[in-house]
C-alpha cells in the first residue's frame, strides 16, 4: 500500500476518533486492489487477498460498523453456501471466509467480501474481542 493510502486510512481513523467513535479494528477493503488491509489500534497488521463483487457496484463502498457476527453462517440467498466467520456490515453483506480460495485476488462474489477462511477467522475474532462499536469496515474503489 502506498504512503497516500496509509495516510488516508489513518485520517479515517482520526475522523472516527474525533467523532467519539473508536476504531480499534479497521478493515480497509480496496476493491481496485482486491485486498483487505487490516489495522489494529492504528498499526497495520495484515494485507490479504479478497474477492469482491463480480460487477462494478455489487460491493457497496462506504464506511460501516459490523452489525452482527456469525461463526458458521450459511447463505439464505445462495443455496446454503458456506460463509464461515461472517462479519455482517450492511444487511445481507458481510466479510466472510470462502471455499473459492483460488479466486481470491479477483472479483468473484455477489457483493460480499470473501477472504481465506483462516484470515476471516482472524478478523472475526478481532471484532469479537474489540467489539463491534470499536470496529470499522471501510470499502473504497
Amino acid at each position: 500500500m502506498n504512503r497516500t493510502l496509509t495516510l488516508a486510512a489513518l485520517a479515517a481513523c482520526l475522523m472516527l476518533w474525533t467523532q467519539g467513535a473508536r476504531a480499534d479494528v479497521l478493515a480497509h477493503i480496496d476493491i481496485s486492489e482486491q485486498r483487505l488491509h487490516l489495522y489494529v489500534n492504528g498499526d497495520k497488521k495484515h494485507t490479504w487477498k479478497v474477492s469482491t463483487g463480480k460487477k462494478h457496484g455489487w460491493t457497496r463502498t462506504g464506511t460501516f460498523r459490523p452489525q452482527f457476527l456469525s461463526k458458521n453462517h450459511r447463505s439464505r440467498l445462495f443455496r446454503g453456501a458456506p460463509m464461515p466467520y461472517s462479519v455482517f456490515y450492511d444487511s445481507h453483506w458481510a466479510v466472510h471466509g470462502t471455499t473459492a480460495i483460488k479466486r481470491l485476488g479477483n472479483p468473484a462474489s455477489h457483493g460480499c467480501v470473501r477472504l481465506h477462511p483462516k484470515n476471516a477467522a482472524v478478523l472475526f475474532n478481532l471484532v469479537a474481542k474489540q467489539g463491534k462499536k470499536n470496529s470499522v469496515i471501510w470499502i473504497t474503489e
